[in-house]
């Protein structure tokens, strides 16, 4: 028998973005399977909701893989049903399963047990970030949370604008949210007047907010991300 199909499926990034996250071909892939890897229950059946989910929910088969129980759960378990010829889709808390996203272990386990692995388009806050910024596309990295430490973070940032200036490439992070305004600070502190700062908050939401600006500008104006979702670039 052939093994079933891993969907990848993309979530909105904010309450109430649903009619701007989801693709009609989603809709038609989530009223055919019955069998879900989750990082949160609610929450996933909520998202399965909104995206016009036609079976009852009783019907369901999701498989918890919050950060409560991530390491110490046999992944086996998860592929029971792939293995035996059912497709199963993989959702994320917000955005695309897989990045910046530990979806990934599932999917590096679905490619090592030779199984069919399907993403479907959605929202990337990263993307996105990218897109909005009109920083340099066609080379950037992305490096996740920077360090907590202030002098390691003071040194990583110095580092992210000596990259961007030599490889004329975007650097991209994040930051939990409840620190995005002492991240916002050091980089003003650090960084070089002329270097260019995007922070990309509550993409996708009604308040969504997108300021890319060289850093001498950020210096003279009052900003507050407090516990706002944001993607940071520096170019």
């Amino acid at each position: 028998m052939p093994y079933g199909t891993l969907y990848l499926l993309p979530v909105p990034l904010a309450d109430d973005a649903a009619q701007a996250s989801y693709t009609p071909y989603l809709t038609q892939v989530i009223n055919t399977i019955d069998e879900y890897i989750v990082e949160n229950e609610k929450t996933a059946r909520k998202f399965l909701k909104l995206a016009g989910l036609q079976r009852p929910q009783g019907e369901l088969v999701l498989h918890d893989y919050g950060k409560h129980v991530r390491d110490t759960t046999d992944m086996a378990g998860f592929f029971a049903g792939l293995l035996a010829g059912k497709d199963v889709g993989l959702m994320s808390e917000a955005g695309c399963p897989g990045v910046a996203d530990p979806g990934a272990a599932i999917v590096a386990e679905a490619h090592r047990r030779g199984i069919r692995v399907v993403p479907l388009v959605g929202p990337s806050a990263i993307l996105l970030a990218l897109m909005a910024s009109g920083f340099n596309g066609q080379s950037f990295a992305f490096h996740g949370y920077l360090p907590i430490d202030k002098g390691a973070r003071a040194k990583k940032i110095k580092l992210l604008e000596q990259v961007a200036q030599r490889e004329k490439q975007t650097q991209v992070f994040i930051e939990t949210p409840f620190r995005n305004n002492q991240l916002l600070a050091e980089i003003v502190r650090v960084g070089s007047p002329q270097t260019r700062l995007c922070v990309a908050c509550n993409l996708t939401a009604a308040d969504e907010r997108i300021i890319c600006m060289p850093l001498r500008q950020w210096k003279t104006g009052q900003y507050d991300f407090h516990k706002k979702p944001a993607v940071f670039l520096i170019f």
